[in-house]
């Protein structure tokens, strides 16, 4: 979350309980592509769950995870057979060294200012080596699944029960604040985030700027079209 909420190690520890990857589309989606590269890199990799399994599932290539949280680190360097980093696309130089890229869990929407999706689609550009790949999602504005964001729609695990209070939608944005609350707390925690909701025309633009070229676009993880009521904008690019 852009304030860094998975900083703290409790709500860290949690992420994975809250976001199983046997029943998350988008870890079962892009595992194909990571197990077929030999060297990927993971942005905004979390605790390394995505990374995690390509590793369990035989990867025997260069995985390198990126992350600004340190707290999501300490969970995500449970193995040490793959690369963990902190900082995330405006502070690293890699060129030339990934065979594909990928952003998952919607994180491309914290990328806020054209000049920060300028900045990543750049950094992305110079990581790949020529013809390498990079998958990223966002939600479709078009399906205003933020509206669902409400203190009605709680998830549970264990003790820690969590809700989102969702803003309006503004000019391509939403700010919304997350609560989680346990008995074992002295208080409940807060985390507040503003996302970013580009449609299919925008988003092509950002991408046709950076030099890269849509290679697939899906509307859900099942690789339907993107259609005005599809909850996703899931974009394969390529690096010519």
């Amino acid at each position: 979350m852009p304030d860094h909420a998975f900083a703290d190690h409790e709500l860290a520890a949690l992420y994975d309980a809250l976001n199983p990857r046997e029943s998350s589309g988008d870890h079962n989606f892009y595992l194909p592509m990571i197990m077929a590269a030999e060297s990927v890199l993971d942005v905004g990799c979390g605790t390394g769950s995505l990374l995690h399994w390509a590793r369990e599932s035989g990867h025997e290539g260069r995985l390198v995870g990126l992350d600004p949280a340190e707290g999501m680190l300490a969970q995500a360097r449970r193995r040490d057979d793959v690369e963990w980093v902190l900082g995330d696309l405006s502070t690293v130089s890699w060129e030339d060294e990934f065979d594909f890229a990928v952003m998952t869990g919607h994180a491309f929407q914290v990328l806020l200012t054209d000049d920060e999706l300028r900045t990543a689609f750049a950094a992305i550009r110079r990581a790949l080596r020529p013809g390498g790949r990079f998958g990223f999602d966002t939600r479709n504005p078009a399906a205003r699944g933020w509206e669902r964001w409400t203190p009605q729609n709680v998830r549970e695990v264990g003790a820690v029960r969590t809700w989102n209070d969702g803003g309006p939608f503004e000019n391509g944005y939403v700010t919304f604040k997350t609560t989680y609350e346990s008995p074992d707390w002295d208080a409940p925690k807060f985390s507040r985030s503003t996302l970013r909701f580009l449609d299919v025309p925008s988003l092509g633009a950002f991408v046709s700027e950076a030099g890269l070229a849509v290679d697939e676009q899906y509307g859900y993880w099942d690789r339907s079209p993107v259609t005005a009521t599809s909850p996703e904008i899931i974009t394969i690019v390529r690096r010519p």
